[in-house]
């Protein structure tokens, strides 16, 4: 079975669904299997690094277009310092929120940053964060999940596809295989970060 590329993949859901009259559903398929893998999956293919600019004044910076969820914040400098993440509620009960200096915590608010201290200066951040992937289409024919996870695509396209033909006997089957393959990804995933790291204890202070 072929499965490296989005003409592949239509192809391969037609076969699986035993059908030949879904040309113009099946790219809806997976559109919405798409949507639920860059909500199921976190592996390190999608990290993505991006900078930006505070500026002195103000405590907010947008997120990147393409964000799914943070990995890791940083002020430019040398050597570079660590921004720690806060609860909305944490971050507003905080007393330095409206402190103005270099920001050392973050928290997310709708489609933005939001720093403390308020920044005092122009600083720059730097975001390693989990990116959703560029859409599959005729034009983009693949990406990280085509290249990484081209089964949980494939059974991620097949379960959306059930509601539609009302075939619900069909849903628990594609459900389970789906699962499977987003928890075998993370699994993985976490597994080859650490594999041959020496497991070590650091004791906080207070």
């Amino acid at each position: 079975m072929s499965l490296t590329n989005y003409s592949d993949l239509k192809t391969q859901v037609a076969n699986y669904l035993g059908r030949s009259d879904l040309t113009s559903q099946i790219p809806l398929f997976i559109t919405l299997a798409e949507l639920r893998l860059s909500r199921d999956l976190r592996i390190r293919q999608m990290l993505k690094t991006s900078t930006a600019t505070m500026t002195g004044g103000d405590s907010t910076v947008g997120l990147p277009s393409d964000f799914l969820a943070t990995r890791d914040v940083f002020v430019e400098a040398t050597p570079r310092i660590t921004v720690s993440y806060l609860t909305p509620s944490n971050f507003s009960r905080d007393a330095r929120a409206t402190d103005s200096g270099r920001p050392v915590f973050y928290t997310l608010r709708g489609q933005e940053f939001e720093f403390a201290p308020i920044p005092d200066t122009n600083y720059t951040i730097q975001m390693l964060y989990y990116a959703k992937p560029t859409a599959l289409s005729d034009t983009n024919t693949s990406n990280v999940f085509m290249a990484n996870c081209p089964d949980a695509l494939l059974y991620g396209a097949l379960l959306e596809a059930e509601p539609y033909l009302m075939n619900d006997n069909r849903t628990e089957l594609w459900t389970n295989l789906y699962r499977a393959a987003i928890n075998n990804l993370n699994t993985s995933d976490e597994e080859s970060e650490y594999s041959g790291v020496p497991i070590s204890m650091k004791l906080a202070s207070r």
